[in-house]
């Protein structure tokens, strides 16, 4: 093969390795992003080892950084589940589901939860502790009532009993949205060792392909 043949086909090599590097970026960037879940806080709905994509473009186009939206689509809704940047360590993404917007006047009582005065029942709530706790004790069971402010939204994870969301800590900022769960793509039991039997057979096939509702 000649000089220039070898110089034309590895910058060829080169320029494809560049492209497919970039539009990996602008996937992740802009549309589509992997999240994995760690922790129970969605229980039932995401079990711990639950794989997600997340659509970064369902609310609009923002910049990466800044969060500045560049072109507005359909706003969050009460009962989206999102991927947010935490508002106590924007270092860490975490996954909640919307109970209120802007404008809403959130409320718990006795673990009910109530949006505008109305009560909401949730098919997604799910409650391990019998116990109520008073507002005295802590947020949990009681909370609010508090207005959601222009720009935020208020959201609480569905493991009602076992999860830190707006009721500790407060709003989310319309900019630290980083998308809307989609779809389960990948599941298993992240407690067992990764290069073993065991993790194989932990694999939940069942819940690969669901949407996430």
């Amino acid at each position: 093969m000649a000089e220039n043949q070898k110089k034309n086909l590895a910058r060829e090599y080169v320029e494809a390795i560049f492209v497919a590097v970039l539009l990996a970026l602008v996937i992740r960037t802009f549309v589509v992003q992997a999240f994995k879940i760690p922790s129970g806080s969605m229980l039932p709905t995401l079990q711990i080892g639950d794989h997600l994509l997340v659509s970064k473009f369902v609310y609009g186009l923002r910049l990466p950084v800044t969060g500045t939206k560049l072109i507005p689509w359909k706003e969050p809704a009460r009962g989206d589940v999102v991927v947010f940047r935490f508002p106590e360590d924007r270092s860490i993404d975490y996954i909640k589901r919307v109970v209120g917007v802007a404008g809403d006047r959130v409320e718990v009582r006795n673990k009910q939860v109530w949006v505008n005065g109305k009560r909401v029942d949730d098919p997604h709530a799910h409650y391990t502790d019998p116990r109520v706790m008073p507002s005295s004790v802590g947020p949990r069971d009681n909370f609010g009532p508090v207005l959601v402010p222009d720009d935020h939204i208020f959201v609480m994870g569905d493991n009602r009993d076992n999860s830190y969301d707006g009721r500790f800590w407060g709003f989310v900022e319309k900019r630290d949205i980083l998308g809307k769960a989609m779809v389960l793509y990948w599941s298993w039991d992240i407690d067992r060792p990764f290069f073993s039997l065991e993790r194989m057979q932990s694999i939940r096939w069942t819940r690969l392909g669901d949407w996430i509702n």
